[in-house]
């Protein structure tokens, strides 16, 4: 066997029932011995072994997955005294007969050979597997079977009608939610949350299982393993991305909802985006998880619980904190008589990871989940919540009343309210500022955005130009009665901030290019991709208009659901090489509920950014916070007194946009064509 990892460490008595011998010279000391019998609380369990520690990478000591992952939750949890409350389960490895109530033979055989890889082999084969996103040695086989194993025994004992256990987590690595019936794929080789789910409906009186992934990344295996089943609610909430984040392709898209007799039990709630965070995440709890589990009435509930969405993690690049994971925990906690097993699955920030584990695992042991700040759903996460909603009212009752799609006759009687408006808005841009509207020639963006990309006649000519890339005003209405929902007309008015923001650049002598990326009602399936649109506009606009025009200082203000697109259309090395002698500066409005946008990518536009952006929020917006490590600042942060929405935070920092753009433009002169500093 090859020598272990640093990271492992020897199992001790209680790791495994039918223990597997090892050389000695692969492990190393045990980190603790189970707790005393009368400290335990006999109806919460764990399982775990250093055993597992066996599978890493030989090439990559800093990958992502490594035997650090559950080390770390177990450390954390016996600090915390956690297992001192908890009784410690027995692991096993996976039979072969319940491997394959999921997985094929050819795919049982495939794992078991990698027992006797050579290390010759494992080189041969890096790049191969590499493309599975996988690694292998000699310890995967035990491993990935000790894995699978120890979410069957969780769940065995949660869900046996002889058991005291009601809840139960499973610190196991390597993870499984990706491995499908016939193929091991992204770190993930057996899939041991549906193998433990096929051997619990086979074995015991349950017959009704949800299993809610709340990993930030699919679970394709999981999903297709109960496509046609309709014991089986499986509900997701990951970044999809109209299909592009990893997994690739539409089996995570909103409108994959099962077949056959399945159909209406698989659930996809797919994030358009980075970012999303606590108030998200709970939104989409309240509005489609608990109504659905609630009609659904599981019996028993396994959560796939990948940590990657959490604060911190590089390949996840969400915010979603340790309170908001035990929140969601709590929430689940209220079905199925309490029955509850959280499965590891992904994770890769040791920090986040131990730390978010901790915390679920407290509300097992019956503690409060702990205190969140007022929380708001970002506009991204409650269109994406309208879009499932939508879907998903097709097979549930429970969301019938608040999300039924439109009949097909109203669309003839019907006009809607923001197409209304934002033709008042062309018109009177035209009217009182002289805009004329920039013509798209790309089918997919004239059905989104025409006529709301709008620019001063002297766009193409002018040394100087803003580019105001914003969501559309807020409507402030007042209902006639609060039986008929009826619009009281003389008492409604819409917010439109961007007036005074017109005005100044106009008057400052500088060209506009006005992008309102509000796209216009369209099918579902387009709407998903929204926010791919809106970068997919800016660097139209770019390449046909800015481009060829003569201005040389070059100011990005974005505001609202505009940030994104604006930030992520140059967050690419070989546009930034294009742009970056011609954009002066760049400023940010977000409002509380919202996150604002980061350069990901390019390292020199993440350089640049930080010394040339400014950020406006709300003065208690968590960017404020001083010693939180997770988030990516930029260089100057403006605050602003009050718990406001971006269009009412635009009105109130209206002259220090002016304040800082003009300070920032003074640096460049511009003569006879060229920019020169100062």
């Amino acid at each position: 066997m090859a020598e272990a990892g640093p990271s492992t460490i020897r199992a001790n008595a209680m790791d495994v029932d039918q223990p597997h011998k090892a050389d000695s010279s692969t492990i190393s000391k045990a980190v603790a011995r189970p707790p005393d019998e009368h400290t335990l609380d006999a109806s919460v369990g764990y399982v775990f072994s250093n055993e597992m520690g066996q599978h890493y990478s030989t090439s990559d000591t800093d990958h992502p997955e490594s035997p650090e992952r559950t080390i770390a939750i177990y450390k954390a949890l016996q600090s915390a005294h956690c297992l001192d409350r908890m009784q410690r389960l027995p692991i096993r490895a996976v039979e072969k007969h319940e491997a394959l109530l999921v997985h094929n033979e050819d795919h049982w055989n495939k794992v078991n050979a990698l027992q006797d890889i050579t290390e010759q082999q494992v080189v041969d084969s890096e790049a191969y597997y590499e493309q599975l996103s996988l690694y292998v040695m000699v310890g995967t086989t035990r491993a990935a079977r000790l894995s699978c194993g120890g979410v069957i025994e969780a769940c065995m004992a949660v869900a046996s009608p002889q058991s005291r256990l009601k809840r139960c987590i499973a610190i196991v690595r390597p993870p499984g939610h990706h491995a499908e019936p016939d193929e091991h794929m992204g770190f993930c080789f057996f899939n041991n949350v549906a193998v433990a789910a096929r051997v619990v409906l086979q074995t015991t009186p349950i017959k009704r299982i949800l299993i809610l992934d709340w990993d930030v990344h699919h679970g394709n295996g999981t999903q297709r393993a109960f496509y046609d089943d309709p014991n089986v609610l499986y509900i997701s909430i990951h970044r999809y991305e109209d299909g592009q984040f990893y997994p690739p392709g539409d089996f995570g898209s909103m409108e994959s909802c099962g077949k056959d007799n399945g159909l209406g039990f698989s659930v996809n709630i797919p994030w358009p985006e980075a970012g999303m965070h606590d108030g998200d995440y709970l939104y989409a709890f309240q509005n489609i998880v608990m109504p659905i589990a609630t009609e659904f009435a599981p019996e028993l509930i396994i959560i796939s619980a990948g940590f990657d969405a959490a604060r911190g993690d590089e390949l996840g690049e969400c915010e979603v904190s340790p309170a908001g994971y035990a929140h969601m925990t709590h929430l689940l906690a209220g079905l199925a008589g309490g029955r509850l097993v959280v499965a590891l699955e992904g994770g890769y920030c040791i920090k986040a990871i131990s730390e978010s584990a901790l915390a679920v695992t407290q509300v097992l042991l019956g503690d409060a989940p702990g205190e969140l700040p007022p929380l708001l759903a970002s506009d991204v996460a409650t269109e994406t919540i309208w879009q499932v909603a939508q879907v998903q009212s097709r097979y549930w009752t429970n969301l019938a009343a608040h999300a039924s799609e439109p009949r097909p006759t109203d669309t003839t009687l019907t006009s809607s309210l923001s197409e209304i408006l934002k033709t008042h808005r062309q018109h009177d841009l035209y009217q009182t500022h002289g805009l004329m509207e920039l013509p798209l020639l790309k089918d997919d963006l004239i059905q989104r955005f025409s006529s709301q990309i709008t620019c001063t006649t002297d766009m193409l000519s002018n040394a100087t130009l803003v580019v105001f890339v914003h969501e559309f005003g807020n409507l402030r209405a007042e209902l006639q009665s609060s039986a008929s929902c009826d619009l009281d007309i003389q008492r409604s008015y819409l917010l439109d901030a961007s007036r005074a923001m017109v005005s100044w650049v106009k008057k400052s002598g500088y060209a506009l290019l006005d992008v309102n990326l509000f796209a216009k009602p369209t099918t579902l399936k387009r709407l998903q991709r929204q926010t791919n649109y809106g970068r997919e506009t800016m660097v139209y606009v770019w390449d046909n208009y800015i481009s060829i025009s003569e201005a040389r200082r070059i100011v990005f203000i974005g505001h609202g659901l505009g940030c994104a697109p604006m930030i992520n259309f140059l967050d690419l090395d070989e546009r930034w090489a294009t742009t970056e002698k011609r954009v002066k500066s760049i400023v940010q409005v977000v409002g509380i509920g919202d996150l604002p946008s980061t350069p990901r990518i390019s390292a020199e536009f993440r350089a640049w950014y930080s010394e040339n952006s400014l950020l406006i929020v709300p003065s208690d917006h968590y960017v404020c916070e001083p010693d939180d490590e997770h988030v990516r600042k930029p260089g100057t942060i403006m605050t602003i007194d009050g718990d406001m929405q971006a269009v009412e935070l635009l009105i109130k920092a209206h002259l220090g946009i002016q304040e800082w753009v003009h300070t920032d433009l003074r640096r460049y002169a511009v003569r006879n064509g060229r920019t020169n500093v100062h």
